[in-house]
């Protein structure tokens, strides 16, 4: 078993639905990911650390509260990237948790966390840096935890991103040149 395997499983013990989704979503990004990977040698690509933190972009679920997904922790949604990366620091994968932390929408830049008042540390932006970062989270627009069976089309991912800001989606545009 792979030590992020062991990790997951730490903080999800239970063979359970949340546990489930959890998984799929996440094994989904990170075949994606790792097709964007293949694609694209000349990006000269991490592609296991891809795989590996792709399956664990989103292992703070379990603390936020999204009854949708059988999450039913204290924490707004918003901030389970920043539960994440805590998680992925205490166990001794740094790199692994600037993705959690980075992934959401195309990122979160500091003057949107304050505009929008959002329950993050101000003045932080929580941006993909990296190609491995830029394409985990690219990736994870096509796939939701709702239906995490189900692979968006790249028009429908976009305009799920629309109403977080034209730049929010920009973003999404830029890369899709890029990987596509």
């Amino acid at each position: 078993m792979s030590v992020i395997q062991q990790i997951i499983d730490k903080y999800y013990p239970e063979e359970d639905e949340q546990k489930r989704i959890l998984l799929t979503h996440s094994k989904s990004v990170a075949q994606k990911a790792l097709q964007i990977c293949d694609a694209h040698p000349e990006l000269n690509i991490d592609r296991q650390f891809v795989e590996e933190a792709a399956m664990v972009h989103d292992i703070g679920i379990f603390r936020c509260n999204a009854p949708g997904i059988f999450c039913f922790g204290k924490e707004p949604y918003i901030r389970h990237g920043i539960i994440g990366a805590e998680i992925m620091r205490s166990e001794g994968f740094p790199r692994h948790a600037l993705v959690c932390e980075r992934h959401t929408g195309t990122g979160l830049p500091a003057h949107h966390i304050e505009m929008l008042r959002l329950p993050l540390p101000p003045d932080t932006d929580y941006c993909p840096e990296t190609w491995e970062e830029k394409v985990i989270c690219y990736a994870d627009k096509f796939f939701s935890k709702t239906h995490p069976e189900r692979e968006k089309t790249w028009q429908e991912a976009h305009h799920a991103l629309m109403k977080f800001g034209g730049d929010t989606a920009q973003r999404f545009k830029d890369w899709a040149k890029i990987f596509e």
